[in-house]
C-alpha cells in the first residue's frame, strides 16, 4: 500500500512560504549557551521591559478564579470598555488574538487566490506572510528614506488590489507619517481596497503626534485601524489586540474569527490597562529617556541609527550577524532583521535603564572583536 505523502498536496502558495521566525527566547538562548537566564537581556521583540500595570496584575489573578469557565466570545466588556474610550459603537470592533490576528482576519475574509495586495519594503513581515497564506500576491513598494513612499503605494493599486497596509510607526525601521499625510492617502484610494492602518505602536508618540484615525472610520468606510495591548501596556505573553472599522466590515471579520480567539485573562488584563492611562504614559516617559540613552551610546561609536518613533531603534552595525552572535554569547539578545532586506542592521528594544546600559557595553565588546562599523551617526 501507497503512503503517499500528504504534504505535497498543501497548496503550493502554503508550502513556499518561510515561517515567521520571533525573536530568540530567553530559554532557548539560555539552553544553547549553558547561561543563567535570569542573567540573560532580551531586547529583541519590542515589548514593554515593566511589563503590565499592578492593577492589570489584580485582575488577571481575580479572572484566573474562573479559568474552568470559556471567555465571553464576543468580548463584550471589553468591546464597551474600547467603544467608550474611543467614542465609537462597539459593532465596529473587533477582537483579536493580538493585532496580528486582526490582520490575518484581513486577508482571510477578503483575499482569494489572485487578489492582490500592496506594502511597503521593510513593513512588518506578516503582510506577505498572511496574503500568500491566502493565495494572493503583493506588490512590495520601494521604500523612501526606510519608511512608506505613499505616492508610490498609491500608484501601484491595480483593479485586482482588495488590501493595502499601512504601518505608522512602522515596525523595524521606526519612521513615521503625520496624520494629515495618512489621511489623505486613505482618502485617495479607491472605496472598494481596504486600507489596513497598523497603529501597534501609536502609543510610544507623543500625545501631539498620535494618530487620530479612528475618528476617520465614519468618513472612510474602507478603513481598518489596528492596535494592540502587547506594546505599551505590557501584555504580549497575553495577545490581545483590536481593530476599528465600518460595521460592516466588522461582520464579515467576525464571521471567519475564531470562536473564543481572546482568552479570558487577556480579556481582564485589556479593559484594567486601559484604565490605567498613567501607567502608559509613565511607560512612554522612560522609553523616551531610554531611547536618547542609546542613541547616544551609537553615536559615540560612530554609528548609523535611524530616529525612531517607536519602542526600538535600528542601528547599522556592518556586519551584523557576527554582531549578534557576540551579543548572543555575552547574554543579550537583539533582533537582526535581514529578513526585512536590511542584512547590515540590527533592531534593538529601548529597555529599562539597568538593560540598556548593559546592550551598550556588549555592543562595545562585540564592535571590538573586528565587525564593521558604518560610519556617520545620523539623527
Amino acid at each position: 500500500m501507497n503512503p503517499g505523502n500528504a504534504a505535497a498536496h498543501a497548496p503550493e502558495y502554503v508550502r513556499g512560504i518561510a515561517p515567521y521566525v520571533g525573536g530568540k527566547p530567553i530559554e532557548e538562548l539560555a539552553r544553547e549557551m549553558n547561561l543563567d537566564p535570569a542573567t540573560i537581556v532580551k531586547l529583541a521583540s519590542n515589548e514593554n521591559p515593566r511589563g503590565p500595570s499592578p492593577r492589570v496584575r489584580e485582575a488577571i489573578a481575580e479572572a484566573a478564579r474562573e479559568l474552568n469557565r470559556y471567555p465571553d466570545g464576543n468580548g463584550y466588556a471589553l468591546k464597551a470598555a474600547l467603544a467608550a474610550r474611543l467614542a465609537r459603537g462597539p459593532d465596529g470592533i473587533v477582537l483579536g488574538n493580538g493585532s496580528n490576528d486582526v490582520l490575518e482576519l484581513v486577508t482571510q475574509a477578503f483575499l482569494r487566490p489572485g487578489d492582490h495586495a500592496v506594502w511597503s519594503q521593510h513593513a512588518f513581515i506578516v503582510y506577505p506572510l498572511a496574503t500568500r497564506a491566502r493565495g494572493a500576491i503583493g506588490t512590495e513598494v520601494p521604500a523612501k528614506d526606510h519608511g512608506h513612499d505613499l505616492d508610490a503605494m498609491l500608484a501601484a493599486i491595480t483593479p485586482r488590489t482588495r488590501v493595502v497596509f499601512v504601518a505608522n510607526p512602522n515596525n523595524p525601521t521606526g519612521t513615521w507619517l503625520p496624520s494629515a499625510a495618512v489621511e489623505s492617502f486613505v482618502a485617495a484610494v479607491p472605496r472598494d481596497v481596504l486600507v489596513v492602518l497598523d497603529e501597534a505602536y501609536d502609543d510610544f508618540l507623543e500625545p501631539g503626534d498620535q494618530s487620530g484615525a479612528v475618528d476617520w472610520v465614519g468618513r472612510y468606510p474602507h478603513l481598518i485601524v489596528s492596535r494592540t495591548f502587547s506594546k505599551a501596556h505590557g501584555l504580549a505573553g497575553l495577545r490581545v489586540g483590536f481593530g476599528v472599522m465600518d460595521a460592516a466590515v466588522a461582520d464579515l471579520l467576525n464571521r471567519v474569527r475564531q470562536p473564543f480567539n481572546v482568552n479570558s485573562l487577556a480579556q481582564a488584563a485589556a479593559i484594567a490597562a486601559l484604565e490605567d492611562s498613567g501607567y502608559v504614559e509613565e511607560s512612554r516617559r522612560m522609553n523616551r529617556e531610554g531611547m536618547r540613552v542609546l542613541e547616544t551610546g551609537f553615536a559615540r561609536h560612530g554609528l548609523r541609527f535611524l530616529p525612531s518613533h517607536g519602542n526600538f531603534v535600528l542601528v547599522r552595525v556592518g556586519d551584523a550577524q557576527r554582531v549578534y552572535q557576540s551579543l548572543l554569547a555575552q547574554g543579550v539578545i537583539v533582533r537582526p532583521v535581514a529578513n526585512y532586506g536590511l542584512p547590515e542592521w540590527l533592531r534593538v528594544t529601548v529597555g529599562l535603564p539597568q538593560e540598556n546600559e548593559r546592550f551598550l557595553a556588549a555592543l562595545a565588546q562585540a564592535l571590538g572583536t573586528g565587525a564593521g562599523v558604518a560610519a556617520g551617526a545620523h539623527r
